[in-house]
């Protein structure tokens, strides 16, 4: 079933598709990530391309639920970042193509908002 998004804020930044798929770069086209469709309920992602360019991502949806702040790290499972509480990958960056980035992320199914950042 499609999500009817709410907020939809692409600064930089394309998507493969509406809410999710491969995530590029718009100055250089470059592949940065992928975010998966259907595990997340909201995302900021704030990141620096390799090229330079700055990139801005914030995605929530009309259902989307008010997330639990926590403490807990992602866990890597075949390069996705995914739900410590239920290993639902969630999105995929790709560090060889960002030098830095800030990201939140909550997950659909325990509604934990995960944070993380590289520098």
């Amino acid at each position: 079933m499609a999500r009817i998004l709410k907020n939809k804020e692409l600064v930089n930044t394309r998507l493969a598709t509406n809410y999710g798929g491969w995530m590029y770069c718009d100055k250089c086209n470059e592949n940065i990530g992928y975010l998966c469709y259907s595990t997340y309920d909201r995302l900021e992602l704030k990141y620096k391309c390799n090229c330079g360019s700055q990139g801005n991502i914030i995605i929530d949806f009309e259902d989307s639920k008010i997330g639990k702040e926590c403490n807990d790290e992602l866990i890597i499972l075949k390069n996705r970042f995914c739900c410590s509480k239920d290993s639902e990958p969630l999105i995929t960056i790709l560090d060889k193509k960002v030098n830095s980035y800030e990201m939140k992320i909550t997950c659909k199914s325990c509604n934990q908002i995960y944070k993380r950042e590289v520098k």
